[in-house]
């Protein structure tokens, strides 16, 4: 009875093992089918699985635009001054404009004045003007450095040999000489005025010449 007992139970036993090592490996197989469904309807997973420490590397980023686009700038360089024609103590070239600048310098300032302010104040009136403001106070440059700085404006011309305020209060009468002479080498008969000269112009077809540049600045 024993020795039955005995062998139904190894049966037993034999017959678990059995069924435990057919299910293993039933649950193998079944799982490696699902691997292969799924590996087949999405291809990409597989190349990411079987090396996934696999990344695209991309640049660095340092800041600093790639090929960038700067917009074109067009420089343009400041007009030059042109020198005078004549020198400060040039006033011996113009004999009859110095003698008239040394006896009379309001006579030489209203020539001046009318040229400068193209005809807007007669000649006269400045120079009226500039005899009053040089009795009253003894210093008429205060009204013809101002003349002077509207001439330089106009025509361009170098804030030389110094400032025109300065040149006018040391030395007025070889100021108003050399600013006579300019306007007189650039083509204005200084007698006749503005509207002289324009119709003068008109009449004959001229254009008023640029001045002569002196030597001495162009050798410099």
């Amino acid at each position: 009875m024993r020795l039955i007992c005995h062998l139904l139970v190894s049966q037993q036993m034999q017959l678990a093992l059995l069924l435990g090592f057919i299910g293993g490996g039933l649950l193998k197989l079944s799982l490696k089918n699902t691997t292969s469904a799924v590996m087949t309807k999405n291809p990409t997973n597989q190349s990411t699985s079987a090396n996934p420490h696999h990344f695209v590397q991309e640049a660095p980023v340092t800041g600093v635009p790639i090929n960038p686009q700067y917009p074109q700038q067009n420089y343009t360089q400041p007009p030059r001054n042109v020198p005078w024609s004549t020198g400060l103590c040039d006033c011996c070239s113009d004999l009859p404009s110095c003698c008239l600048t040394c006896w009379c310098p309001c006579i030489t300032f209203g020539q001046i004045a009318e040229i400068v302010d193209h005809g807007s104040t007669p000649c006269g009136v400045s120079g009226a003007l500039y005899a009053l403001i040089g009795i009253l106070t003894g210093c008429p440059c205060i009204y013809s450095c101002f003349y002077r700085s509207r001439m330089r404006s106009e025509y361009m011309l170098e804030d030389r040999p110094c400032n025109d305020c300065c040149l006018h209060f040391c030395c007025e009468a070889c100021a108003l000489c050399q600013e006579y002479r300019e306007l007189k080498n650039r083509g204005f008969d200084m007698s006749l005025g503005w509207h002289g000269n324009m119709a003068r112009q008109q009449n004959q077809g001229l254009q008023m010449p640029s001045a002569p540049v002196m030597e001495s600045d162009m050798k410099r």
